[in-house]
């Protein structure tokens, strides 16, 4: 059992820390769902991105067509990119 502390603080237990991937200074976003709390991990946009890209490169290579991540200067992969990055630096 955890207490919230004076200041609404509460400390998680390192096995829900460990299964959640939540080490110091890792952002979470805490909602309330079904009148409970529920705390998870915050998008990492660099994440975002690295995964974005590696689908786009696993479709293109299936349909067997030059995926455009290929060439950094195609400007839709690179206005998704852009897009996903101001997203994170308005967040934070």
């Amino acid at each position: 059992m955890v207490k919230v502390d004076p200041n609404g603080r509460i400390i998680l237990p390192q096995e829900i820390r460990d299964h959640l991937g939540l080490t110091p200074g890792t952002e979470v976003e805490i909602h309330k769902e079904d009148g409970k709390a529920v705390i998870e991990p915050a998008d990492n946009p660099e994440e975002i991105i690295e995964r974005m890209e590696e689908l786009v490169e696993e479709t293109s290579s299936e349909h067997g067509e030059r995926s455009p991540l290929e060439d950094s200067t195609d400007p839709i992969a690179q206005k998704h990119r852009d897009a996903v990055r101001r997203g994170a630096n308005n967040d934070g």
